[in-house]
């Protein structure tokens, strides 16, 4: 399998209410994060073991980024909730290959001593209404998921539910294995994370 589930996005209108949102479910405190001036955004990040979850939100301190904001973020209204999933490669341009039209062109990014590429869509929403994973290649060993302070929490179920999921999971056959991820049928896309806390099984959708 060439795809390894990489992280989870939150979208929020503002950062400090994605925090809020995300350590009021969880029952603890994001670490981590910073800005990404190229697409005027900033984040905060949880350690969930193998992955993260990452709560992302356009920066309204940073000039406008000139281009779309990744994840649709232009297009984001309502409270937080979870928008987007993360998938990691060693190869970004044969992923993009055989990925639908629209996933994106890799750019690349640096934060630190952290280096990746990410495909970003030309109008910020990825194939299958942002239900496709957006793909990243990290550069070197450098991971923020072991990097993060551990919290006791770990993804437990991905939903991924969209009226066209035969098509999504044909996209993705061969590619991804992972028994958390679920792609389902559904009346429109929406994602729902279920986890595993020390307070027992908290949901985020």
């Amino acid at each position: 399998m060439s795809l390894i589930l990489d992280h989870l996005a939150i979208s929020a209108t503002s950062l400090a209410e994605g925090v809020a949102a995300v350590e009021a479910c969880l029952g603890v405190a994001m670490a981590g994060g910073g800005e990404h001036p190229l697409m005027a955004t900033h984040n905060r990040l949880l350690g969930l073991g193998d992955l993260y979850l990452e709560v992302i939100a356009a920066n309204p301190d940073a000039p406008p980024p000139g281009r779309p904001r990744w994840f649709d973020l232009d297009r984001f209204s309502g409270p937080p909730r979870l928008t987007n999933w993360i998938c990691r490669c060693d190869d970004i341009a044969a992923e993009l290959a055989l990925s639908p039209p629209g996933t994106g062109r890799p750019i690349a990014l640096q934060r630190g001593d952290f280096r990746w590429q990410m495909a970003v869509p030309d109008d910020g929403r990825l194939p299958f209404d942002d239900a496709f994973p957006a793909l990243i290649q990290w550069h070197g060993a450098l991971h923020p998921a072991p990097l993060l302070p551990e919290s006791g929490i770990r993804l437990a179920r991905l939903e991924i539910a969209h009226p066209q999921a035969e098509a999504l999971r044909a996209a993705l056959a061969d590619r991804l294995d992972d028994p958390r991820v679920h792609l389902l049928p559904g009346p429109e896309k929406a994602l729902r994370a279920t986890f595993d806390t020390p307070r027992g099984a908290r949901t985020f959708a």
